[in-house]
């Protein structure tokens, strides 16, 4: 029965015209209770959250559901939305789900009164395509809890708001509820997100938890929270990047020129944080291995094409692994198990691992980010909502076995590193043998050693671009543009970033062959700023000429020069003291808020956890007239070099060279200079 009716209401999904889409969007919460939305098993679910609340907050968790609808349908609603709480932790309203399919459109197909405010509903469906989304009718993107909204009646409030603005209006955004649309002028941000903004001393996971399920509070991540997720593209540069850095590394240290192809890279995660590593590993020219326990997330990155191989044992496994190796073969492999089982066995086994990681969602170790070793996968589900201290012990004694087993492995020369999940932290605090004598971590941040000195202090991170027009056609102009510009910089770029300006043209010019869009026309580029300045006034040519047929839009991830700070990753390379202080982030929303922003973002949370950082972000609407360019030049120049600027004066050798560059570029730019102490002098007391 529940089939045939989805079936029929999937029908109705593939026949909606965009008049009826149109009218949906504008309707918001309906006046009238819509038919209820069956729970689609084919979709991969949140697991359900613990049990937090007292019986008094119960009541108040429902009591903020139902100030959503007009009362005469809260006797109806009540019971439902209580089950819910009951069943899975959170209420998600999943009767208010859309009837319409869930897909970035292109921005003509959406109603409004603002193209700025098109451009946004049309991010935030994106970030919602279950193609991209982790968890879509949980409305969590990516992260097992970065979510864009906490519920389907904030989804559908915000896209009314958006298709009523005026370029005149800010809407508002408290932790995914629209709090309204507010008077403001065509200069300002269309829209300003919080997300997670608590009093400090309430910012432990526990407090995430009881605010969430309370309905109050949210974990945005960096980009899910943000509008600005394009998928596991964005990822998949950034790993393709460390792959190819941490290499290099590799075989600097043997001392010889081996050549890439052949190494082994062994990981794990393929759902929270986008599947990424394979197809970085396939780009990269190595071998990868790759474990995920949850089959639905493996078995959808393989049918997306971004893992080659599905294996689910490991005595099938392990000869795959030596012959790959042996014929140098360029491969991803999924090992659908246990990430702990693999370490374990390539560690008995005695297979040479060049390069090992872990991209699981450490930063949520209680709530589905990783799963403990010997236990499947429901099992690990019940045990984290019925069991939750049980839970816990489970899965830090799984993180000391994994570890145990890693470092077996890096005494034979492998080389790991974390990967910014917060797996050495949580680690350490489980007990395991990874710190040092002197009270260091045995193994480095991937941004200690590779992108913090060789890409953040120099201004490079994650640049990307969204066509709004849906075409394809305006997706490889933008590459082509791109790729001239990138190819005209490195002429004349100094020697200390010549091998990221060649690394980023090679992405660049390969990326439309390797197939890297899910969902929207979207691309990545490591860009510094004179890049990302160059290549935006490029497209805002292009558009004003119609080589590009409608606005793109302009972001980065969080993960960048300055739009967070985040002491065990994004900031990890700073000594000076203050990579716990946050002024970086938060300026950085404040000023790209008056430079031009068409929105800006601000969450606690994101990447390590609620807690751990403070991430800043935004979205820019270009058109191809001259507002676009000053807000390009303007807002541009401020995000990338506050970050620059606070990491010069930690004394980052890189970051100063390259301020010092960009003073002398840019009239009416002066930054204090650190005035460096000899060490001797300082030795002595």
């Amino acid at each position: 029965m529940a089939n045939r009716l989805l079936k029929k209401i999937n029908n109705k999904m593939n026949t909606m015209t965009k008049e009826q889409f149109q009218e949906e969007i504008r309707l918001g919460i309906p006046d009238t209770l819509p038919e209820a939305m069956p729970y689609d098993k084919d979709i991969n679910h949140a697991p359900k959250r613990k049990d937090i609340l007292t019986p008094e907050e119960k009541r108040l968790a429902l009591r903020n559901a139902l100030r959503y609808f007009p009362k005469h349908l809260h006797e109806q609603l009540a019971p439902e939305f209580m089950e819910e709480l009951h069943e899975y932790g959170r209420i998600y309203m999943y009767r208010y789900r859309p009837r319409y399919e869930m897909h970035a459109r292109p921005i003509s197909d959406y109603p409004h009164k603002s193209e700025q405010a098109a451009a946004i509903m049309l991010m935030i469906q994106n970030n919602l395509d279950p193609a991209v989304a982790q968890h879509p009718h949980e409305l969590i993107i990516y992260g097992g809890n970065g979510a864009i909204f906490q519920n389907w009646a904030q989804y559908r409030l915000a896209m009314k708001y958006l298709s009523e603005m005026t370029d005149e209006q800010t809407l508002v955004m408290y932790s995914g509820h629209p709090m309204g649309l507010f008077p403001s002028h065509k200069n300002a941000p269309r829209v300003v997100v919080t997300n997670g903004m608590v009093i400090p001393n309430y910012s432990k996971p526990d407090d995430w938890e009881r605010m969430n399920a309370l309905g109050v509070s949210q974990y945005g991540q960096m980009t899910a929270g943000s509008y600005m997720y394009i998928g596991p593209q964005g990822i998949v540069h950034g790993t393709t990047i460390t792959v190819l850095n941490a290499a290099r590394k590799q075989m600097k240290k043997d001392g010889e020129p081996n050549d890439i192809h052949g190494m082994l890279f062994v990981s794990s995660g393929l759902g929270g944080m986008s599947g990424a590593q394979p197809k970085a590993g396939n780009i990269a020219g190595v071998v990868s291995v790759v474990a995920e326990i949850n089959p639905l997330a493996a078995e959808k990155r393989h049918d997306q094409g971004w893992v080659d191989e599905l294996h689910y044992n490991l005595d099938e496994l392990i000869p795959a692994i030596r012959k790959a190796v042996a014929d140098k073969r360029t491969v991803s492999m999924a090992y659908v198990g246990n990430v702990v089982d693999l370490w374990e066995r390539l560690a008995d086994e005695n297979i040479h691992v060049d390069l090992g990681s872990d991209q699981t969602s450490l930063h949520n170790p209680w709530a589905g980010g990783y799963y403990p070793v010997g236990v499947s996968l429901e099992e690990s589900k019940r045990l984290m909502a019925d069991e939750p201290e049980k839970f816990r012990e489970l899965v830090q004694a799984s993180l000391r076995r994994q570890v145990a087993a890693i470092n077996r492995l890096t005494e034979k020369g492998m080389y790991f590193f974390d990967y910014g999940n917060a797996f050495l932290l949580q680690s350490k605090r489980a007990g395991a043998d990874i710190v040092l004598a002197d009270g260091k971590f045995r193994y480095p941040s991937y941004v200690q050693d590779i992108m913090g000195p060789m890409f953040f202090d120099y201004g490079f991170g994650p640049f990307r671009w969204v066509c709004t027009s849906g075409d394809p056609k305006d997706l490889e102009v933008t590459d082509r543009i791109a790729a001239e510009v990138m190819e005209e910089i490195k002429a004349t770029a100094p020697e200390d970033i010549q091998g990221q300006m060649a690394d980023n043209i090679h992405w660049i010019r390969e990326a439309g062959r390797n197939h890297l869009v899910v969902g929207s026309q979207a691309r990545i580029l490591y860009a510094d700023c004179e890049g990302r300045t160059k290549i935006a006034l490029a497209f805002n040519e292009a558009i004003k000429r119609g080589e590009i047929s409608k606005p793109v839009v302009l972001g980065r991830d969080h993960h960048d020069v300055s739009g967070t700070d985040s002491p065990f990753r994004e900031t990890s390379n700073i000594y000076d003291g203050s990579q716990f202080c946050a002024d970086m982030a938060v300026q950085n929303v404040i000023g790209d808020s008056f430079r031009g922003a068409t929105w800006v973002s601000i969450h606690n949370g994101g990447g390590v956890g609620w807690g751990e950082v403070i991430n800043g972000g935004f979205g820019m609407v270009i058109n191809g007239d001259d507002d676009s360019a000053r807000h390009i030049r303007e807002m541009l120049f401020w995000d990338v070099n506050n970050g620059i600027a606070r990491r010069s004066w930690a004394r980052n050798g890189g970051s100063m060279s390259s301020i010092e560059r960009e003073m002398l570029r840019t009239p009416g730019f002066k930054v204090t200079m650190p005035n460096i102490v000899d060490d001797e002098l300082i030795n002595k007391f």
